[in-house]
């Protein structure tokens, strides 16, 4: 299809709920209405990193046991672990 015979339907002026705004995007191309955003300028400071590190089945479950008995997220008890590993070690 020729792109400047195309119909694009008007945006809305209001949508009268979330729904019906997911609705009328799920079905119409951000890029035809280009005139309807504007550029804005973002900064972001990334504040943590995060590393995926396998894990074995057994070991995983025991942190998942320990880290609910002490009520912290297995990342924590995880780092708090290695901290003290390296600490050791130094």
């Amino acid at each position: 299809m020729n792109d400047s015979k195309k119909h694009i339907d008007p945006i809305p002026d209001e949508f009268a709920s979330y729904e019906e705004s997911a609705e009328f995007w799920d079905t119409h191309d951000t890029t035809d209405y280009p005139e309807a955003f504007k550029t804005v300028e973002v900064q972001a400071e990334l504040r943590h990193r995060h590393y995926e590190v396998e894990i074995d089945e057994d070991i995983i479950k025991v942190l998942r046991e320990r880290s609910q008995k002490r009520g912290v997220p297995v990342k924590h008890l995880v780092s708090d672990i290695l901290r003290q590993q390296i600490a050791a070690a130094a």
